[in-house]
């Protein structure tokens, strides 16, 4: 510890590090000039490094070196349960290993405090117009779940520094950004600025707050809850000044819509972005963690704010203590990370968003980046006839209209804007289409509150919009199962039907296997849309109606004005309802039992939770990276949903097959996503997304055929992939992926690396890798490579039927060889660079992955 900088806080009886004595102790006048993220950077270095590495550690941030590693200790991790549980379950699998080889295996627990809550496994059976939906759907997601919330009971009880937050209370980040970030941490008596990894992409929707959080994979989350550092280089950082004013009607999800597809085409992948300017400082709050929660649709790892009086003001909205609030204040302004004193920040680039340009945005039908203006649909062709016949559901028709997820639920502005919408459109007597599957899974339970209090909650319900659960639902791909009636017309009429939410991703085959294409838009225009029915209709322009007197009503007949927004959050909003919802969730003490057993009982009959097998199989075999053949040759653009699939198991699945065998009846057979916990269930979920395009299987035409199918070689025979993946386990035949660029974009799910490693996979080239996913791989021991001088798989002819040897040291960056054999003996050297970017994933990645290397230094330091 670098106690020469430890002073006292003035105003307060706590001392804090002073970054600023440190960093110009180096280089004076260089801490003014610093961007928000480098300066609490500084001060963890300077509070947590140890003492012979911090001047060099200083210095990179200072000179914007990007030449050295330097260890980075966030001070808590958070989780969901889906990637949660599969860390603990990672952890109890862990325990087990230690005590086979003689160790104790009660020390293996988070350092770090780790905050898990459960709000990825509700599904929307029964929809937003049925009576007490969400109680049926709680009580549906118990019954499924029994296995897994044992298990965490279990966690909750056998882990030291663990805080369960269970089921039905709400989303992680809201929950995180209206009570568990106290963006000022105290602890020894030491104030220093709140920082955190969750497992989970969107973690960085607290930056709205000026906290650094960033979303990892589990693997890396399990690293940081066992003490150690996340060790990084200098990212690039990125000014992001925005100005003007939106326009009349237009909410920060079409201004994030917008932003999305600005920061995309910019490249801003990897980046830590810091948005200011005016536009930034009229933001409200949650008008900000609208667009930080977007940060990996941006590419990016973080979308900072400054700290300013809108934070202060949002921390007192929500409830925040009043002393938490006043020392907020007075650490940010002493330390320099108060708004104010940002004014000499230089960035290496910056870019500049006008948001008086932005106009009433959806996103689809498969990307988030790809930003449609309303007005411009029918242009794109997506609008058209949208009429319904005998009843019957047209063309194009909304089956889902969901307002979902904390990215749109965490903004008053925009759920009371919905709630506005629906009053309106009831005085004028119009109703949903009774096709469209209508729900509201706040994040929060203070929403459902402060619409109560604005009377606004029993408008959205006589639309079909009543509360359907605390949770992630279909933003997750937790739609739920449609009627049946409507289930059979989709396939008998080969219907073209869509969904529309207020979600953050709209992947291909993510959110209903019968929702050809998803949309993502504002919650008042899923209430509008679900009135229309359809995608096809022109929304700023067609007749959503009649109202009783026989006049026409379009959208901007019912959309509400910002004054009476503004008006009915002043009137209605209230530090109390946050107060109510998150004191009796957050005051209970969760006390370790000492009558926990330290080691899991496993079932070895459940389908939700295994012992993991990371000291067995694949993963106990040297990995030769010798005569490596092709799982999959694949284009750009493929998603951790193509990897490992989160939504509906279906039954004609290989996942689904295998649930069957083990007695499961179809309609519990929830999703990919709850059974990761077993690894029997997730290995079949391996590329078995459908819209799956593997360029190895090819019709007679030579066009790719869409699925999850592989091809077996050296035979040449195309099988489903699952299949296909057993005969190479069978063989013990090492495997390789090739692929295109912005490979495993998407979630953070660490099952997209687990998967193809258990198969086999040794090592991945390809064009360029999302950052989450490329962690998540050496994780595993899998190596990723990147294609060098503009070259691709298209470079080389390949077609899968090669066989592929790597040469060349292991090392941070290195160039390497990949030499290719084709089946007539024809060999290309392929030059590829080593994308293990750090000493630390070269340990990682030697040792095995990340559990190995924290079982072989366990073991070593507690002979």
């Amino acid at each position: 510890m670098n106690n020469q900088y430890r002073k006292n806080l003035p105003g307060t009886d706590l001392e804090y590090f002073d970054a600023q004595a440190a960093v110009e102790a180096i280089q004076e006048g260089a801490y003014a000039e610093l961007p928000y993220t480098s300066k609490v950077l500084a001060e963890n270095l300077v509070r947590r490094c140890p003492p012979e590495q911090l001047e060099d550690s200083l210095r990179q941030i200072i000179e914007r070196r990007k030449d050295l590693d330097f260890p980075w200790f966030p001070a808590r991790v958070v989780c969901h349960d889906i990637l949660g549980q599969t860390a603990f379950v990672d952890l109890a699998g862990l325990r087990d290993a230690i005590a086979e080889k003689g160790g104790d295996p009660s020390q293996i627990n988070p350092v770090v405090p780790t905050q898990l809550i459960v709000d990825h496994s509700l599904a929307v059976e029964h929809a937003g117009f049925e009576k007490d939906a969400f109680e049926k759907n709680r009580a549906i997601e118990d019954r499924r779940n029994k296995d897994r919330f044992r298990f965490i009971n279990w966690c909750k009880n056998a882990f030291k520094n663990v805080n369960v937050v269970p089921p039905g209370n709400g989303i992680m980040h809201q929950i995180n950004l209206e009570r568990m970030s106290p963006v000022v941490q105290i602890q020894d008596g030491v104030a220093f600025p709140d920082t955190l990894v969750g497992t989970d992409s969107h973690t960085p929707m607290v930056d709205a707050l000026g906290v650094i959080s960033v979303g990892v994979g589990g693997l890396e989350a399990e690293s940081v809850m066992l003490g150690r550092a996340s060790y990084m280089r200098l990212p690039d950082i990125i000014g992001v000044e925005l100005t003007g004013k939106a326009g009349p009607g237009i909410t920060s999800t079409d201004i994030v819509l917008a932003l999305t597809e600005f920061l995309r085409n910019e490249k801003v992948v990897s980046s830590y972005l810091e948005f200011y300017g005016t536009g930034a400082d009229a933001m409200t709050l949650g008008e900000r963690a609208t667009i930080s929660n977007m940060t990996p649709e941006f590419g990016a790892t973080a979308a900072m704010f400054y700290i300013d009086l809108q934070t202060t003001d949002y921390l007192r909205l929500t409830g925040r203590d009043d002393e938490q609030v006043k020392l907020v204040e007075q650490y940010a302004r002493h330390t320099g990370l108060w708004a104010d004193q940002m004014t000499c920040a230089k960035y290496e680039r910056v870019l500049t968003f006008d948001m008086s340009q932005v106009e009433r945005n959806i996103a689809g039908p498969s990307n988030p980046h790809a930003r449609v203006a309303v007005k411009e649909l029918a242009a794109k062709g997506i609008s058209g006839d949208y009429h319904s016949e005998n009843g019957l559901m047209p063309d194009g028709a909304c089956i889902i209209a969901a307002i979902t997820s904390c990215t749109n639920t965490s903004n008053p502005r925009n759920m009371i804007a919905a709630g506005l919408l629906a009053r309106n459109a009831n005085r004028l007597g119009l109703t949903r289409k009774p096709w469209v599957k209508t729900s509201l899974a706040p994040g929060s339970k203070a929403v459902t509150l402060y619409l109560e209090e604005a009377e606004l909650l029993p408008e959205l319900e006589d639309l079909g919009f009543g509360v359907v659960g605390y949770a992630c639902t279909s933003c997750n791909g937790m739609s739920g199962a449609l009627k049946p009636e409507i289930k059979q017309e989709l396939i008998e009429r080969k219907l073209y039907a869509t969904a529309v939410l207020s979600g953050n991703r709209n992947f291909d085959g993510r959110i209903h296997p019968y929702a050809s294409e998803a949309f993502l838009a504002s919650p008042p225009l899923v209430v509008a849309y679900a009135i229309a029915g359809s995608i096809r209709f022109d929304i700023e322009k067609d007749v959503l109606g009649i109202d009783q007197d026989g006049n026409e009503v379009r959208l901007k007949d019912i959309w509400p004005s910002d004054e009476e927004v503004n008006q009915v959050i002043a009137d209605s909003v209230k530090p109390e309802h946050f107060t109510q919802v998150y004191e009796p969730m957050f005051n209970i003490q969760d006390i370790i039992s000492k009558h926990t057993p330290p080691l899991y009982d496993w079932d070895t009959r459940s389908t939700y939770i295994q012992r993991p097998p990371y000291w067995e199989g694949a993963l106990a075999k040297e990995r030769t990276m010798r005569g490596m053949r092709p799982l999959a040759v694949l284009g750009d653009n493929i998603t951790t949903d193509h990897l490992s699939p989160s939504n509906a198991i279906q039954a004609s699945s290989a996942a689904g097959e295998y649930l069957a065998k083990m007695g499961l009846p179809e309609e519990d057979f929830n999703s990919y996503a709850t059974h990761r916990g077993d690894h029997l269930t997730a290995q079949r979920a391996t590329f078995a997304n459908p819209k799956l395009l593997n360029e190895m299987v090819l019709d007679e035409q030579g066009n790719i055929i869409q699925g999850s199918l592989a091809r077996l070689e050296p035979e040449g025979e195309v099988m489903r992939m699952w299949e296909t993946i057993e005969a190479y386990m069978e063989r013990s035949q090492p495997l390789i992926i090739i692929a295109g660029a912005d490979y495993g974009q998407g979630s953070s799910r660490d099952w997209a690396a687990k998967g193809v490693r258990l198969a086999g996979v040794e090592v991945i080239v390809a064009e360029g890798f999302e950052r989450i996913h490329r962690t998540n791989l050496i994780g595993m021991g899998v190596l990723p490579l990147e294609f060098t001088n503009d070259e691709t798989r298209k470079s080389y002819a390949i077609d899968g039927s090669e066989t592929f040897d790597v040469q060349g040291d292991i090392s941070p960056g290195a160039m390497m060889s990949v030499v290719m054999t084709r089946g007539n003996g024809e060999q290309l050297t392929i030059a590829v660079k080593s994308r293990l970017d750090t000493a630390e994933e070269v340990s990682i990645y030697e040792a095995g992955g990340v559990l190995q290397r924290f079982a072989n230094d366990f073991l070593s330091a507690n002979g």
